[in-house]
């Protein structure tokens, strides 16, 4: 990576934040030993943000813009920074995420991204390839964000029973990605349905997929591979794919009986108490 005093802030959203960062820092007269201790982060970890070899997260995004009075300006630039950590191949999708007003997913064995734990997201994201793990979980967990918003998006999720049974990262970790999941419950706009074994075959056996909806923009499906993103708004696609989901929905668990379920797995297979 470039020195700080070479870095180009046209070069990537990290080298603008780094190049912003600094600029603010400076103009404060402030060193980074300083300014770290004012909002309790390491000056290494200051000079590591400036110089675009350390990924800011929201939290330290917020503190700064605190500390050196920017207006918000790092914590509005934080969220593109991050979108940019994602895998090229994703980052439409986390685009679309920001722009829909419904989001309608159905997950086979696992929890979706915009609803996972730390934990969870950090155990799925480093099953194969630890490298920048820290950085590619707080990118993931970005996402969610969009629950933040002034106007969030409705979102719907129906996932496999399965994916309560599918021990990602151990048993304390899924016990509190599932009484994540229950914390849901009292919001309107995040809707959470079980499909379970019961149900025998079902209209998603074909794999996951996601339905984004808009204002005004046609509906796009997007399923994934390994290592590849695939939405179209094919009418005929979407239109098989929102045929498929209102079978899946009738198919799933109420929303109450669901959150039953979740906590019943919860307690018997993970335990009541951690350990």
């Amino acid at each position: 990576m470039a020195h700080i005093n070479t870095l180009d802030p046209g070069a990537s959203p990290l080298d603008y934040y780094g190049f912003e960062l600094r600029r603010h820092r400076e103009a404060a007269g402030l060193t980074q030993r300083q300014l770290g201790d004012i909002v309790n982060y390491t000056g290494s970890l200051v000079g590591q943000v400036e110089t675009a070899r350390k990924v800011p997260t929201p939290e330290f995004s917020e503190r700064v813009d605190a500390a050196l009075g920017t207006g918000g300006s790092l914590s509005r630039l934080v969220g593109l920074v991050l979108r940019s950590q994602l895998p090229s191949w994703f980052r439409e999708v986390a685009e679309l995420e920001a722009r829909a007003t419904k989001i309608c997913t159905f997950q086979m064995g696992m929890v979706h991204g915009l609803l996972q734990t730390p934990a969870y997201a950090r155990a799925t994201l480093g099953t194969i390839d630890e490298t920048g793990l820290d950085d590619r979980t707080a990118a993931r967990l970005a996402r969610q964000r969009i629950f933040q918003k002034g106007k969030p998006p409705a979102f719907w999720v129906v996932f496999s029973e399965a994916a309560l049974y599918q021990e990602i990262g151990g048993r304390g970790t899924m016990r509190d990605q599932l009484d994540h999941l229950l914390a849901f419950q009292s919001d309107p706009r995040i809707n959470i349905q079980v499909l379970p074994f019961s149900a025998g075959e079902h209209a998603g056996l074909t794999g996951s997929f996601t339905l984004f909806k808009f204002a005004s923009d046609p509906t796009i499906v997007y399923t994934e591979g390994y290592g590849s993103a695939h939405p179209t708004a094919s009418p005929d696609t979407v239109d098989d794919c929102l045929l498929r989901y209102d079978h899946l929905q009738a198919a799933a668990l109420s929303i109450r009986d669901s959150a039953e379920l979740i906590r019943g797995a919860m307690e018997d297979r993970y335990g009541a108490q951690m350990a």
